[in-house]
């Protein structure tokens, strides 16, 4: 499989340069050259196909020729050590995907890249230095997964007061190979500093540079393996072919794996992306007009993204009207997300996350519009409502927390606060390790 530059598909790469280098030369993000296509026989038994060897037949024409068959079922099989469940909330179902040890959708790819990662530099000398951007869950996944892992050191940036507490433990309460900076200013500045960082000629000449954020196409292609595993199961169970899932936006590299799997032939008939006021998708949509803004905050923090990096790539494989005719945009805001957290737990007990709420609101939206197509309603809960307990716990009481959340709440924060600014930065990074 070759990958190639958003920005120019003579900038190529193969996977293993794609993801040790995480953006290309020119600034853009790699995409495959084709997305592959499942055997019909897989198409057919994905709604009883093991959620592992589902991940295997997604990721592997990824990666051939690059990581052995043997080395792809180890690395998966260590990766992967928790599903993705359906549960059936209401009218609709909804896929956990925060059993993970940072209880996060995040930690699907994370884990997946810090193995890969592992396998693609055995026997190299030169330490490799990661920079990951986050609005809260990326950061403590990337911290997890690359936790002690020997010879990679990971560069964390969070944007000051604009993580929960819990989730500035996760990312800055590790230690060891793993660096927090508390970055004065929203996302969109912490994203555009690991973006300069990974194009500084000065850096590179001295540093092995990656990322770990969605731009990086191997983290992004284990996340395909939920939708896939969740679209055939939704499909059998409700007998429903296919379905509509709805997604809870920011980046939009979680909507982007599965597009990625859609186009692989899971049974999907369409994704709805539901983002909070930070709505660049949704008017894009709307108006066909692509703006890029200043992000906002929330309180549904991690989707809190003015300028999403995966647009890159949904462009790169999609035009607007064939986006208009697999995607429904729908925004949400903050007194319509807590309503959604409230209304939920009272009619059915289910806990929803500010950001689950978002998706949850989301398709409420679009069906009072009749929007939405005959068939089963998914939505992605990407964290678990643990992790935001100062919003949920004021509007509904407490809620159960998993050990791993308990463990990580013990940790004493330990992060270098510093300007948005490149040049400090890159300064460092050139004094680091």
């Amino acid at each position: 499989m070759r990958y190639y530059s958003t920005r120019s598909k003579n900038e190529t790469a193969n996977f293993t340069k794609a993801a040790l280098t995480g953006l290309a030369p020119d600034g853009g993000l790699f995409v495959p050259e084709e997305i592959p296509q499942y055997p019909t026989p897989v198409i057919s038994s994905l709604g009883t196909m093991g959620f592992l060897d589902i991940a295997f037949e997604t990721i592997k024409p990824f990666v051939k020729g690059e990581i052995t068959d043997n080395a792809l079922i180890d690395i998966i099989t260590s990766a992967f050590t928790f599903d993705a469940p359906l549960v059936p909330v209401a009218d609709r179902y909804v896929i956990e995907l925060f059993h993970g040890p940072t209880a996060a959708f995040k930690d699907f790819g994370a884990r997946f890249m810090a193995r890969a990662f592992s396998y693609l530099r055995r026997g190299e000398d030169l330490p490799l230095h990661i920079l990951v951007a986050t609005s809260g869950d990326t950061g403590g996944a990337v911290a997890d997964g690359f936790f002690d892992v020997p010879g990679i050191f990971v560069t964390v940036l969070y944007p000051k007061g604009r993580v929960t507490p819990l989730q500035e433990r996760q990312i800055a309460g590790l230690g060891n190979n793993i660096k927090a900076l508390a970055v004065e200013g929203s996302f969109d500045d912490c994203q555009m500093l690991v973006k300069a960082a990974l194009a500084d000629e000065s850096l590179q000449k001295r540093k092995a540079l990656s990322s770990a954020n969605s731009i990086n196409i191997s983290r992004l292609i284990p996340q395909a393996v939920y939708y896939s595993a969740t679209a055939g199961k939704a499909a059998l169970e409700y007998r429903s072919l296919p379905v509509t899932l709805c997604v809870p936006s920011g980046n939009f590299g979680n909507l982007t794996a599965g597009l990625y799997a859609m186009k692989m032939g899971a049974p999907v008939r369409q994704f709805i992306a539901a983002t909070n006021i930070n709505k660049t998708v949704p008017d894009y949509l709307d108006s066909g007009n692509y703006a890029a803004r200043i992000s906002q905050t929330t309180i549904s923090n991690a989707m809190d993204v003015g300028a999403p990096s995966n647009f890159e790539r949904m462009s790169a494989h999609f035009s607007l009207e064939d986006m208009r005719k697999i995607i429904l945009g729908v925004s949400v805001t903050d007194d319509e997300t807590t309503g959604t957290i409230v209304r939920i737990h009272n009619n059915t007990g289910y806990f929803l996350d500010p950001h689950s709420a978002v998706g949850w609101k989301g398709v409420d939206k679009l069906k009072a519009d009749n929007k939405i197509g005959e068939g089963a309603v998914g939505i992605l809960c990407t964290a678990h409502p643990a992790k935001f307990s100062e919003v949920v716990e004021p509007l509904i009481g407490s809620v159960p927390l998993p050990a791993s959340l308990t463990n990580a709440m013990e940790r004493t924060v330990s992060a270098k606060t510093i300007p948005a600014d490149i040049s400090a930065f890159i300064g460092i990074l050139h004094e680091a390790h």
